[in-house]
């Protein structure tokens, strides 16, 4: 296969990826069902794009290690670890796509895992394609990467905002076994609030990729943490002055949820296969 032939292959599965990642983070949006079928989706074209990438697993034992090849293997390797954690858990309590896969891990354990780890999927994935954003950017010279990266920090200061908004830190440190869902929200505004979060941590990595490489005066530099910076005092002031709006309606709303997980724990203890009716992933 050609590298240009190669290349294109590999932004169109990166692309799909991204678009299935939104979507999964949505399930009040595409249902139990659908959701199952997008994450074994999300499996397959994982799969491929690691083919497409053999290259660098093969090289991840020669050569030295600077410190953007140190902070690059280990973002792949912490989101290998939690995508596949992720997968498993998910398939653990499959009621649709792999029913018999049901009960491999306990239940409730896989509950916890599931919640916990597709949220850190979610934010290493933002990672890992922030790291690679000035590549993806290269084209864009002057004043267009200026605007550009005023843009993202834009997006990635609300992203921020939903991000401390939707009490993600909980589910990530295993605090809490379900989230909250808000199905009072245009299923459309939910995917582009997804986005905008992922875009937040799509900015720490391109900050992290920027901090941990020489400048043109082969210097280390800390001006990118201004961009973050910014974002983050965009995103604690979004919060500050919402406060009321963050603990009533919206994107965090536990109208339904609340009921959600009622319903889903009675279904568990009567042995329903109900997979995630009651929490977000």
């Amino acid at each position: 296969m050609q590298a240009k032939t190669k290349n294109i292959i590999k932004r169109i599965v990166d692309a799909f990826l991204t678009v299935l990642l939104l979507f999964l983070m949505a399930i009040q949006v595409t249902g139990d069902v659908l959701h199952e079928w997008l994450g074994i989706g999300m499996t397959v074209t994982l799969v491929l794009h690691n083919i497409l990438n053999l290259g660098w697993y093969k090289a991840v034992f020669k050569g030295k290690y600077s410190p953007y090849r140190i902070a690059v293997t280990a973002v792949n390797s912490l989101m290998l670890t939690a995508i596949l954690l992720t997968a498993l858990s998910g398939m653990s309590m499959s009621g649709h796509a792999v029913p018999f896969m049901y009960g491999l891990i306990n239940v409730m354990t896989a509950r916890t895992l599931h919640l916990a780890f597709s949220y850190w999927s979610f934010i290493l994935m933002g990672l890992h394609i922030g790291m690679h954003i000035k590549a993806m950017t290269a084209k864009i010279q002057g004043k267009g990467k200026a605007v550009f990266k005023g843009a993202l920090t834009l997006a990635a200061g609300a992203g921020f905002w939903l991000f401390i908004k939707s009490d993600i830190v909980n589910y990530i440190f295993f605090k809490t076994h379900f989230a909250f869902l808000d199905y009072e929200t245009a299923k459309w505004l939910i995917i582009w609030q997804n986005l905008a979060m992922l875009l937040f941590f799509v900015l720490v990595g391109d900050t992290i990729c920027e901090l941990v490489q020489k400048n043109k005066d082969k210097k280390y530099s800390a001006k990118p943490l201004i961009w973050l910076l910014i974002a983050a005092a965009i995103g604690s002031v979004m919060f500050l002055a919402l406060k009321d709006d963050n603990n009533s309606g919206g994107f965090g709303s536990t109208t339904a949820s609340w009921q959600n997980n009622a319903n889903a724990a009675q279904n568990t203890s009567q042995g329903g296969k109900s997979l995630y009716s009651d929490f977000k992933t």
